[in-house]
């Protein structure tokens, strides 16, 4: 079954927002608002993830860059539903952008949506796309400063990943600076460390999905 958009729904960011949210609450449908700086490894990640999830449950991707589909091959030749959003400059994705593409999937036949958000720590986290969860992807060559030089994102979103731990014993990146600069910022965040390269610290990300999941599709 297609959703149907009335025109209405999309001239305000709230009401889009909302409109999304009702739509993936209906069908049970865990949606995953993905965030990071360009080259934090979001679609590698997004790679591992549904190789590791994708023989249990149906997922499907919404891909946001300024331009090209690049990623958003790199999710299709996985076998996955993927629409691009191409912004054209915009330095995020708004519900109206997400709204728009609801038409394009079956939502019967979806368990897990994942946006991959444009490559920004800035813009993205204000945005509400009627998502369960924001995560943003912090990786080791970024640096300890990322967490205090931008706190709005941080604040904001449900779980922070540490990306590329492969690389620590080669950079000077500290990740118990990084876990008491989070907790300063919001205490309630999910902390996790993981190598979506080498596959270390995988396994916790994928059992906290499952059990996002659970609690998505409870009565």
């Amino acid at each position: 079954m297609k959703v149907k958009l009335k025109e209405n729904v999309l001239k305000d960011l709230t009401m889009a927002a909302n409109f999304n949210r009702k739509v993936f609450k209906d069908h049970k449908t865990l949606v995953i608002n993905v965030m990071s700086s360009p080259g934090a490894g979001k679609t590698t990640l997004l790679e591992e993830t549904v190789k590791s999830l994708g023989n249990d449950y149906s997922i499907a991707v919404i891909e946001g860059d300024l331009a090209t589909d690049r990623d958003a091959e790199r999710m299709r030749s996985l076998g996955i539903k993927t629409v691009q959003i191409n912004t054209v400059g915009g330095c995020h994705l708004d519900a109206r952008m997400i709204a728009k593409t609801l038409p394009e999937f079956d939502f019967h036949d979806i368990d897990l949506l994942f946006i991959e958000n444009i490559g920004n720590l800035v813009c993205p986290s204000g945005y509400d796309l009627g998502q369960d969860y924001k995560v943003v992807v912090l990786s080791v060559p970024e640096g300890n400063d990322k967490i205090p030089k931008y706190p709005v994102m941080f604040r904001r979103t449900d779980v922070t990943i540490i990306n590329k731990i492969d690389l620590l014993p080669y950079l000077p990146f500290d990740i118990e600076e990084a876990k008491k600069d989070l907790a300063s910022i919001h205490p309630k965040a999910e902390f996790k460390q993981l190598s979506a390269l080498t596959g270390e610290g995988m396994d916790e990300w994928i059992q906290w999905i499952k059990d996002a999941y659970q609690k998505c599709i409870k009565p």
